[in-house]
């Protein structure tokens, strides 16, 4: 069982998972111990903590483990020339933010798709999480129907799912995370 020590000073255990320390040790997980981590993961208390220009990572898509595909999309996701950079957050006091998604599209750079946050239960196991609410004015349909929400796993690294919104309830779509430590060039 891994251990990691977050900023705000909380410990979280993932079974089978290896210590996390950044981006890259989030990539060697398969999905299974990504949802380990997550929902070990302590509760977040506020959004105040969010601000800035994290680096972001696709992680893995749910249901390609272990096959060609999910090699595949590790190592594109891996690249610099990765359309998704990462996210931008901002604090507006400790329960809301706002959020815009950074793409890349070389040679351009895009603010795409604005989000706010807040704390409210997961999707996935009920916790409190940081919630990314895309149903904003501007937003397309398509994208006000995801659901992204975000955990601290290690000092300064947010792990996530990203969900599509159905009559059902959310459907889990793919891991991501963004790094604080790491902030965008």
């Amino acid at each position: 069982m891994a251990t990691t020590t977050t900023a705000n000073g909380t410990t979280s255990r993932g079974e089978g998972a290896a210590l996390v320390r950044n981006l890259d040790d989030l990539a060697k997980l398969s999905s299974a111990e990504l949802d380990r981590l997550y929902r070990a993961a302590p509760a977040p208390m506020s959004v105040e903590r969010l601000v800035g220009t994290p680096k972001g990572r696709m992680l893995a898509v749910r249901g390609t483990d272990g096959t060609p595909l999910f090699s595949a999309l590790k190592f594109l996701a891996s690249r610099r020339r990765f359309p998704w950079d990462g996210k931008s957050f901002g604090a507006l006091d400790r329960s809301e933010g706002t959020g815009i998604n950074r793409v890349k599209l070389l040679p351009f750079r895009f603010d795409w798709f604005p989000f706010r946050t807040r704390i409210e239960p997961s999707a996935v196991d009920d916790r409190p999480c940081v919630y990314l609410d895309y149903e904003q004015p501007g937003n397309p349909f398509f994208i006000a129907r995801i659901r992204d929400e975000i955990r601290e796993v290690a000092p300064d690294v947010w792990l996530g799912p990203a969900m599509v919104k159905t009559k059902k309830g959310a459907v889990h779509v793919l891991w991501f995370a963004v790094d604080f430590g790491k902030p965008s060039a």
